[in-house]
């Protein structure tokens, strides 16, 4: 989160637990440049903890690496590390990684005059370790009832990847067909080898991820893409 460092003095400290509303939490978030990862969901506050390397870094890191290279070679798609997301007066977010078709190309979400995004993002990813409940949780109700079209939650210790699709107003869990691939719904062409992912071998990762833009659906969705971008 980009922020305008304000005194201190003039605000209660950030902390988690408090019960706030979305412009409190962000004057008091902007006051506090020592906490680098504040959410607030369902209008409670969440500090995050340190992250560690094994359990979040890396993890965090092959999903970028992963998603990168889809958004790339797909025009009219965003991918952001981290952003804060207003999703509504009581939510708002630090998702770990978001993809997002941009709103020229037709997205849900926009882009407020002071740069956040706002709206849901139609792929969120979290990388869940000590913030396993509330991702499973209310988060995770939280997304659905905004309308984030997909949800990729891994989970660190367990080092397992669960995608749930909102399939008629409810997550649905997408499994690997036989050959071991999720296909994403929403962006056509993300594949993911996800047993490559969880035992970081990046090449075949990156290797099924280059088939899936080499297909004949994702040429179709960014001439879809290119066609809505010309029409504004």
């Amino acid at each position: 989160m980009v922020r305008e460092y304000l005194p201190q003095r003039h605000l209660p400290p950030l902390e988690s637990g408090d019960c706030l509303t979305r412009p409190e939490f962000e004057r008091r978030y902007a006051a506090a440049p020592h906490i680098k990862k504040a959410e607030l969901i369902e209008g409670i506050v969440y500090v995050a903890s340190p992250l560690r390397h094994e359990q979040h870094g890396k993890p965090h890191s092959r999903v970028i690496t992963w998603l990168g290279v889809y958004q790339s070679l797909t025009p009219g798609v965003d991918l952001s590390d981290a952003p804060t997301v207003r999703l509504d007066l009581d939510n708002e977010p630090q998702p770990d990684v978001v993809l997002f078709i941009e709103p020229d190309a037709g997205g849900q979400t926009r882009l407020s005059s002071d740069g956040y995004i706002e709206g849901s993002p139609e792929l969120i990813v979290e990388i869940a370790a000590s913030s396993v409940a509330i991702d499973t949780g209310s988060k995770k109700q939280v997304y659905r009832r905004n309308g984030v079209l997909e949800y990729v939650i891994w989970q660190s210790y367990e080092n397992k990847i669960e995608w749930f699709c909102l399939i008629d107003g409810d997550y649905r869990l997408l499994s690997p067909s036989a050959d071991g691939i999720i296909r994403s719904q929403v962006f056509p062409g993300l594949w993911l080898a996800v047993e490559a992912l969880l035992n970081n071998q990046m090449v075949q990762v990156l290797e099924v991820v280059q088939l899936g833009l080499k297909s004949p659906e994702h040429n179709a969705f960014v001439q879809q893409l290119k066609e809505h971008t010309s029409l504004k």
